[in-house]
């Protein structure tokens, strides 16, 4: 469990570190101010879309944990050659680069936590979850500033170095994540990767409480993208200065890690269902809060959010660990993680522009957002009637 955890820390921090990394050494090496936002688009773009794909590779695999190191080993070899190829390859090219590396983005979130009960026992299963989830807390935490102190005293293209080494240094623990158990004697039909791609998307429509959770899971990532797209200009509004967002990212990244670390230490954790319906309505409060314009109901605002956001990434977690069938896992957790970045890329885009024209407007329809999650949850039938058996596709 400890290697698992290693790996996952390295690899996430990494990932974290790598987004500001770009968004720094693109107009370091290219001259254009554009150019690392572009390159950031190209990942979370990709990354949206590789995810189902890298799952039924994932559930298909004998030694998935092979398959996890082969992602990261490209997913580091992706950002190298970006690296080397700003300023003197053509930008269209390090832009199809960077979607090249976003394909294999969910093998870092959902693919690496698709493999958690393979080594954590049944009884263990929920406070390894919790420490999982503070894996990505920590990573969110320590990226970004790992970045800006890199950048800030050997340059940009040190930062972004610095974080393929993080990745890289995770391969181990991946490789040597075990085996999942044979089957019987009696093989599952051949299928094709249309038809598990199908199944996949299924599993996560037909089983309810997976199909709960996904929704407001997603619609909560909408108001998260609007609210971090408002705290540059928090900072700048309400602290004296822009830089002072990357702060309040912090705080929401150190409070979601302490919240969890709680959560772990529980003996008999809260049901992750009532926990993913909390964290939603908390973090419909916590926009609201900001919007006030006070400093210390700010601070207060993004210390809330991350209490809500930690936790709700563990019940997140645990739900998919509980209802996913064993052979559709990987798809589960990597289809569901593109769902996610989808929903932040959403709220991201539309906050932007709001956020220029009225601030405040901007925290409201975030915490719309988010109060939009909880009616979705409540909404949508949780009992576990139509959950989808865990049969090949075409098995008579």
């Amino acid at each position: 469990m400890e290697c698992y955890l290693g790996g996952a820390a390295a690899a996430r921090t990494g990932d974290e570190m790598s987004g500001p990394a770009l968004l720094l050494a693109g107009p370091a090496l290219t001259g254009s101010a554009s150019s690392g936002s572009s390159l950031l688009a190209g990942i979370m773009v990709a990354a949206a879309v590789g995810g189902p794909l890298f799952g039924v590779l994932l559930d298909r695999s004998a030694r998935p944990g092979r398959l996890l190191a082969a992602a990261l080993a490209l997913y580091a070899v992706a950002l190298t050659a970006i690296l080397l190829g700003l300023g003197r390859l053509p930008f269209a090219l390090t832009v199809l680069l960077a979607v090249g590396a976003g394909l294999l983005g969910p093998a870092l979130s959902g693919g690496w936590t698709s493999q958690l009960p393979r080594v954590a026992p049944p009884r263990a299963l929920p406070r390894a979850n919790a420490l999982d989830a503070m894996t990505f807390s920590l990573a969110a935490l320590v990226g970004p500033a790992l970045a800006g102190t890199v950048a800030g005293t050997a340059g940009a293209p040190a930062a972004v170095a610095v974080s393929i080494a993080l990745i890289g240094l995770a391969l181990p623990a991946a490789w040597a994540l075990p085996a999942p158990p044979r089957p019987g004697p009696a093989p599952p039909p051949a299928t094709s990767v249309v038809a598990d791609l199908t199944a996949g998307v299924r599993a996560i429509g037909r089983n309810r409480p997976l199909a709960r959770a996904t929704a407001t899971s997603v619609v909560s990532c909408v108001g998260q993208g609007a609210l971090l797209i408002c705290c540059p200009l928090l900072g700048a509004a309400v602290l004296g200065g822009a830089d002072r967002g990357a702060l309040l990212l912090s705080a929401t990244a150190a409070s979601a890690l302490v919240a969890n670390a709680v959560l772990a230490r529980r003996p008999r954790p809260p049901r992750p269902d009532t926990v993913l319906l909390g964290g939603a309505l908390l973090l419909a409060l916590a926009p609201l809060l900001a919007a006030t314009g006070h400093p210390v109901a700010l601070i207060a605002a993004m210390l809330l959010a991350g209490a809500a956001e930690g936790p709700q990434l563990t019940a997140l977690f645990a739900v998919r660990h509980r209802e996913a069938p064993e052979r559709l896992r990987g798809q589960v957790f990597t289809t569901g993680a593109s769902l996610k970045i989808t929903g932040f890329a959403v709220g991201a885009a539309f906050a932007g522009p709001l956020a220029t024209w009225s601030l405040p407007g901007a925290l409201v329809a975030a915490g719309g957002c988010e109060a939009l999650a909880a009616l979705v949850f409540v909404c949508l039938p949780g009992d576990t009637e139509a959950v989808v058996p865990d049969v090949p596709p075409g098995a008579v």
